[in-house]
């Protein structure tokens, strides 16, 4: 049986003698309010023909997006959770959504959907 050498990215190897393998280490802080440039989209797709709001290009650790989806979903009501990068609420939250990212600091745009 062969032996699996390829590391958790795909890599193999490489023949090129200067290549040198950077690890994609997690983002060390987050950005601050300002400085996000969040997306608010309205989706169906893939979700049993549920709507969900979802909040889109989120810089920053995931802790602080978890604290930021637990903020949201309390003052919206409603349940949500955070999955590959983005903090999905259910529901059509958009108008409180983005009432909040304004109270918060955020700079958003309403997209999609």
């Amino acid at each position: 049986m062969a032996k699996n050498n390829k590391d958790k990215f795909g890599f193999v190897f490489s023949t090129d003698p200067n290549f040198k393998y950077e690890e994609k280490s997690e983002i060390d802080e987050t950005l601050s309010p300002q400085n996000q440039d969040l997306r608010v989209w309205l989706e169906k797709n893939h979700r049993g023909g549920k709507t969900a709001s979802v909040i889109k290009n989120f810089i920053g650790k995931s802790e602080d997006m978890e604290l930021l989806c637990k903020e949201i979903k309390t003052k919206c009501g409603t349940g949500g959770s955070v999955k590959d990068g983005e903090i999905i609420i259910q529901g059509d939250q958009r108008k409180k959504i983005g009432e909040l990212l304004t109270k918060f600091g955020y700079k958003f745009k309403l997209a999609g959907g």
